[in-house]
């Protein structure tokens, strides 16, 4: 089963991500409240599933953009809209596509978000879906990344599939397809196209301590001098 129908599935099925994790609140409250115009402020999240970040953003009267493979998640995430931020095709969008190939230009973004999205694309295609990200992010623009931190329950379970990858028989990532794990000294390398700012591990248990998840949260900042990321 290919990872858009293994997604497709789990979107249709089940509820899935109806509020934004503080963390990610956080990064833009720190970065952009204070913007005199957060209109003019325009932010993309990647793999954005049905819409909790950006609902948040809508809320908050950000400019944004996002994109998933899965076109059930963002017909979710547009009704989600419709329903409880009127008037906010006026100022986001949303579409169907390629993390790996995204279609904006240049240095559009003050700030790009990945929500443990890229995690479900092998090594190699994570560094090109975050050299897009950096591609699309404005100079001195920023990135907010929360991924699966090696040592994580279900790491290392079912069948192997890569670079610290493995379709996964226990954890989080049980029956949720393709899932790579990222360890400390792969962050720089991952994220090429910005600078990394700071590294924070979150940590949590189930069932009675007898498991961990461990998730790295990203905040990384493009060179001001940058260029285009090819």
């Amino acid at each position: 089963m290919s990872w858009n129908s293994v997604w497709e599935k789990i979107f249709r099925e089940q509820a899935w991500g109806k509020y934004p994790g503080e963390e990610l609140i956080r990064f833009v409250a720190r970065n952009f409240y204070a913007a005199p115009d957060r209109s003019a402020v325009r932010i993309l999240e990647v793999g954005c599933g049905p819409g909790a970040n950006l609902w948040f953003l809508a809320r908050e009267g950000f400019a944004f953009a996002g994109i998933d493979g899965s076109s059930t998640a963002i017909a979710k995430a547009e009704k989600r809209l419709d329903d409880e931020c009127p008037g906010w095709r006026s100022f986001g969008e949303l579409r169907v596509g390629d993390m790996g190939n995204l279609p904006f230009g240049d240095a559009e973004f003050d700030a790009v978000i990945d929500n443990e999205a890229v995690c479900c694309n092998p090594w190699d295609a994570s560094k090109a879906i975050y050299a897009e990200m950096a591609r699309v992010t404005k100079p001195a623009g920023r990135i907010f990344s929360r991924t699966f931190a090696d040592g994580t329950w279900g790491e290392g379970t079912g069948k192997s599939a890569g670079h610290h990858a493995w379709f996964c028989e226990d954890g989080p990532m049980a029956g949720k397809g393709f899932a790579r794990f990222t360890t400390l000294d792969e962050i720089p390398v991952l994220i090429a196209g910005f600078d990394v700012r700071s590294v924070e591990l979150l940590t949590w248990t189930l069932e009675d301590r007898r498991h961990e998840i461990r998730e790295w949260v990203i905040l990384g900042e493009k060179p001001a001098g940058a260029g285009p990321t090819t």
